[in-house]
């Protein structure tokens, strides 16, 4: 199961793994260090704005899983 938590504050943060940690529960934090680079970001955009113009291809799991004939397990 995942749940995305976006605390307000610091305060609320700290709250939060502390309650966690109280619980002994296992969790996991976001890197926040994690930066895309420009190129990164521009590329993202790009294929946005591919994609709300029509000129790329979606497919579903199903027609992916068709497609390279992949047995499920």
């Amino acid at each position: 199961m995942t749940i995305v938590v976006n605390p307000h504050n610091p305060q609320e943060e700290k709250a939060l793994l502390t309650f966690l940690d109280s619980m002994k529960y296992d969790y996991s934090q976001e890197d926040e260090a994690l930066i895309l680079s420009e190129a990164q970001q521009k590329e993202i955009l790009e294929r946005d704005r591919e994609y709300e113009a029509g000129e790329t291809e979606t497919y579903s799991i199903d027609e992916i899983i068709d497609h390279f004939n992949i047995k499920e397990k």
